[in-house]
C-alpha cells in the first residue's frame, strides 16, 4: 500500500539537491520518527514547500492515522490561520522551524475515514475543504500507475507544490509504485531545477498549462534531457496549438505526451488522453481513469446520449471525496459523494467515447493550475472596501470597477495575498459596470470589453 512506503526497501525514494539520497526504508523510518510528535493530535495540518521535512511530516500523519490539512507554507499567514483556527488543528509542522508547533485548537469529532483535507481553491486559501479517505487517494495513485505504466524505476521531479493535488498525486503514485521523486522548491525557470533534474535521471515532468506555455518560450525543444521518456499536462486547459507542439516533439524524441483531467474533488485525475491521440484530438481530454466512468447529464437531470450534445460531465470513481468541509462539524461526515462527482464542467463526447470539456457551469478559473473561485476573491475585495469585479479565464484574472485606483489597488492585492504572478493579472476601468435586466452584473460581458481594449491597445 502507499503508505507503506518501506516495502519497496532499499531502493531510492526520495533524491535531495544536496546530493543525498532516502530509501523507502529510511523514508518510512523518518516519518515513524516524526510520527512521535503527534500522539494525542485529533487534525494536524503541514506546512508544505517541496522539502523532505514537508513530505515526512505528511507521511507521518498518513501512517499515524491523524488526519492532515495541507496548506501552502508561503501563502498569507492570514489565510492559513484562519483555516486552521476554523478547524481546530492542534498542531502544524513549520517548515522553516523544521518541526511541529502547537496549534492549541481542539478539533471536532472526525469521521474514522478521513485522511486528508485539501483547499478546493488552491492559493485563495480558502476554508473550502475537500474531504479525502486513504480509500480515495490509493485508488487514484494506482489508477494513476496503470495508465502511466509506472515502476520501481520511474522518477519524477516536484514541479508543482505537494499540497496541490496534482502534485501530491505525482509523489503518490511513484512512492506507490517504489520509484522516487527529485524534492526541489525551485522554479522552472531557474537554471538549477534543470541541473538537478538532469543530475537525479528523472524521466518524467508534469505541469500546469502556463508551465508549459513558459517552456516553448524557453525553448524546451533544444535542452538536453537525456534521462527524460514522459511528459505529463493537466490543472486546466492547455491551447490545442501547443498540445499539438509538444505532442508532435513527442513523437520526434520517442517520448510519451499525456494531457489529463482532474479536480481536487477526485483526489486528482479523473481522465487522460492516450500519446498516440495528442496529434489529432488536441483539444480532448480522453477516457476516463482506469477504474472510473463517465456520464453526461442534461439541465434536466437526464443522461445526454447522442454524441456531439454538451452536457455537465459526471465522474464516478472510487477515487471520488468523502465531501466537502465548510465548517468544523463536518468533518464528522462519512461518504456524502458516494463516488460520484458532478464536476460542474460542460463537455461533449464523439463518436470514439473521446471527451472535450467546452465551459464552467459556475464562475471557477484555473491559474497556474490552482483553481480558484471568482466570487470567493471578488468578495473579499469588496468586503475590504475596493468597489471592484472580478472575471477571467484559464490563466488570466481581470479586475474591473469604475474607480481606476481601486481596481489598481485590487490588483496589488490579489498579487500578494494570493501570491499570483503579475503576467495572470489584469485591471481596467470603466464607465458603468454592464448589468442584465435583473440588475446582475454581466462578467462575460466585461472580459470581452477586457479583449477588446488589449486587442486595440
Amino acid at each position: 500500500m502507499l503508505f507503506h512506503t518501506e516495502a519497496h526497501a532499499d531502493r531510492v525514494a526520495v533524491l535531495l539537491p544536496g546530493g543525498e539520497r532516502l530509501s523507502h526504508r529510511e523514508l518510512a523510518a523518518r516519518a515513524d520518527v516524526a510520527a512521535e510528535a503527534l500522539r494525542g493530535t485529533d487534525l494536524a495540518a503541514v506546512e508544505c514547500d517541496n522539502s523532505i521535512g514537508s513530505l515526512v511530516a505528511y507521511l507521518a500523519c498518513l501512517r499515524r492515522h491523524v488526519p492532515v490539512l495541507l496548506v501552502d507554507a508561503g501563502l498569507d499567514e492570514g489565510l492559513k490561520d484562519t483555516v486552521q483556527r476554523q478547524y481546530g488543528v492542534s498542531v502544524v509542522y513549520r517548515p522553516a522551524a523544521a518541526d511541529w508547533v502547537r496549534g492549541g485548537g481542539t478539533a471536532p469529532r472526525l469521521h474514522p475515514e478521513l485522511a486528508v483535507l485539501l483547499s478546493t481553491s488552491g492559493s485563495t486559501g480558502s476554508p473550502k475543504l475537500v474531504r479525502l479517505s486513504r480509500r480515495n487517494i490509493q485508488a487514484n495513485a494506482e489508477s494513476i500507475c496503470q495508465y502511466l505504466a509506472l515502476s520501481d524505476a520511474s522518477r519524477a521531479i516536484t514541479a508543482l507544490p505537494m499540497q496541490y493535488s496534482f502534485g501530491l498525486s505525482i509523489i503518490h503514485s511513484h512512492l506507490l509504485a517504489g520509484g522516487s521523486v527529485a524534492l526541489t522548491p525551485q522554479s522552472i525557470t531557474e537554471r538549477g531545477f534543470w541541473d538537478f533534474f538532469r543530475a537525479s535521471e528523472c524521466d518524467s515532468f508534469s505541469g500546469v498549462p502556463t508551465m508549459y506555455e513558459m517552456l516553448r518560450r524557453l525553448r524546451f525543444e533544444r535542452m538536453a534531457l537525456p534521462s527524460l521518456r514522459t511528459l505529463t499536462q493537466a490543472g486546466g486547459r492547455l491551447a490545442p496549438e501547443s498540445v499539438r507542439w509538444f505532442a508532435e516533439l513527442a513523437a520526434q524524441r520517442d517520448w510519451r505526451f499525456f494531457v489529463m483531467y482532474g479536480q481536487t474533488e477526485a483526489t486528482a485525475r479523473m481522465a487522460y488522453l492516450p500519446p498516440d491521440l495528442a496529434i489529432d484530438h488536441p483539444d480532448s481530454v480522453g477516457v476516463a481513469i482506469p477504474g472510473g466512468s463517465f456520464e453526461l447529464r442534461g439541465a434536466d437531470g437526464q443522461p445526454v446520449e447522442r454524441n456531439g450534445e454538451i452536457g455537465e460531465l459526471v465522474y464516478r470513481g472510487p477515487n471520488v471525496m468523502l465531501g466537502y468541509a465548510e465548517a468544523a462539524d463536518d468533518l464528522a461526515l462519512g461518504d456524502v459523494q458516494q463516488g460520484v462527482l458532478a464536476t460542474g464542467d460542460l463537455a461533449e463526447r464523439d463518436a470514439a467515447g473521446l471527451h472535450y470539456v467546452r465551459g464552467r457551469t459556475k464562475r471557477f478559473v484555473k491559474v497556474f493550475g490552482l483553481r480558484m473561485s471568482l466570487d470567493d476573491i471578488e468578495g473579499r475585495l469588496r468586503g475590504s472596501g475596493l468597489d471592484v469585479r472580478v472575471t477571467g479565464r484559464d490563466d488570466l484574472l481581470v479586475v474591473a470597477g469604475t474607480d481606476a485606483a481601486a481596481v489598481a489597488s485590487a490588483v496589488d492585492g490579489i498579487a500578494s495575498t494570493y501570491r499570483i504572478h503579475r503576467s495572470a493579472l489584469a485591471g481596467f476601468a470603466v464607465e458603468t459596470l454592464p448589468v442584465s435586466a435583473a440588475g446582475k452584473v454581466l462578467y462575460g460581458n466585461l472580459l470581452e470589453q477586457f479583449d477588446t481594449r488589449k486587442a486595440s491597445a
